[in-house]
């Protein structure tokens, strides 16, 4: 036991867990350099002017088929028009057995054909609110995912015939050593 004691003495302490990486160093370019050297350089022209300097800071990259759907959802809003008259005032002018035909009213068949399509709905699980919606637009979430799909369809193919070029490349070169 105390031959343990004395091994674990002398032993330099372990910590525990993966060692901790060396922190990262600043990058130096060339516009940097020169962006520090013209800010040593610069003096203010009165007492009462401070001058700041602080390095430019890289900014957010916002994800392009964000932008894209944005873009889209911006083309398919539509302006507001001006409030449209439904009143029709030629409808009781005439005289006839049928009298006043443009009075309000309600088409009972066509409620009746709602109240079934609903209930099929239902009964099946389906959306019924989805029936509701008179003016259908895509959210700016399925705008994203259809230019997301997009991009990657143009990469895709854009990939492929980098790769037709490449092995094009590669054949002609093996035709024409001998």
């Amino acid at each position: 036991m105390a031959l343990l004691a004395l091994i674990a003495l002398a032993a330099p302490a372990a910590t525990y867990g993966p060692v901790a990486p060396a922190p990262p160093k600043p990058k130096v370019t060339a516009s940097s350099a020169a962006a520090q050297d013209a800010c040593r350089n610069q003096r203010p022209k009165n007492d009462r002017e401070i001058v700041v300097c602080a390095p430019r800071t890289e900014g957010y990259r916002i994800n392009p088929d964000i932008m894209e759907a944005k873009r889209e959802a911006r083309a398919q809003s539509v302006r507001p028009r001006s409030p449209e008259s439904y009143k029709d005032t030629t409808a009781c002018q005439s005289v006839g057995p049928w009298g006043c035909t443009g009075t309000p009213s309600i088409n009972l068949i066509a409620v009746g054909m709602v109240l079934a399509t609903m209930a099929r709905r239902a009964a099946t699980g389906g959306n019924v609110g989805q029936m509701f919606v008179t003016d259908p637009q895509k959210t700016e979430y399925q705008l994203y995912l259809e230019a997301k799909a997009r991009r990657e369809a143009r990469e895709k193919t854009e990939a492929a015939a980098a790769l037709a070029k490449a092995a094009r490349a590669k054949a002609t070169e093996s035709v024409a050593k001998p």
